[in-house]
């Protein structure tokens, strides 16, 4: 249990990547990390792209990010939708900023691109924001994942097993 006493936020919105939400939920859980999901708005169930189901526990205006190690967010539609929030930008921002962990799969480098933090990073993800990642700063690489500072990329759905094995690193020795 190598995340054992680790509390990690998890951002939800509807259309998210079903399995790079509940695939990384999951080895998270089995290294021990309490995570807890969120989204903008609260308790609410959301439905992802291919039809699975994940209820928000709490609304990201009643935490604190201090109170986080880390921040993961998976694609999917999602993402675009997360970044339309202040309250999801500032979160993730605070978490960066504290030196945690942010993780960010697929399309999830959108949120990280309107939070500010990509800018003079490596970065992957899905090809479709590869422009978006470029044109805020970053230096694209076309890997299955890695880390770079604090953040801690995925590029697709396959690199869901190297992302965990990266973001579980990360958590363990930020």
């Amino acid at each position: 249990m190598r995340l054992q006493n680790k509390r990690v936020a998890f951002l939800l919105d509807e259309g998210f990547e079903d399995l790079e939400f509940w695939v990384t939920v999951m080895r998270l859980r089995e290294e021990g990390a309490r995570v807890i999901i969120m989204s903008h708005d609260g308790k609410q169930e959301y439905h992802g792209k291919n039809a699975l189901t994940a209820k928000s526990e709490v609304s990201v205006k009643d935490v604190k990010a201090a109170d986080f190690d880390a921040v993961v967010v998976p694609g999917g539609w999602a993402p675009d939708k997360m970044r339309r929030y202040e309250e999801i930008k500032r979160f993730v921002k605070e978490i960066y900023d504290a030196g945690k962990i942010v993780g960010l799969i697929c399309h999830a480098g959108l949120v990280g691109i309107s939070a500010g933090i990509v800018k003079g990073h490596k970065a992957t993800g899905s090809l479709g924001i590869k422009d978006d990642l470029v044109n805020a700063g970053a230096t694209w690489v076309d890997e299955p994942a890695f880390r770079d500072g604090n953040l801690v990329w995925g590029r697709v759905v396959a690199d869901i097993p190297d992302f965990c094995r990266e973001l579980v690193a990360a958590i363990e020795r930020p």
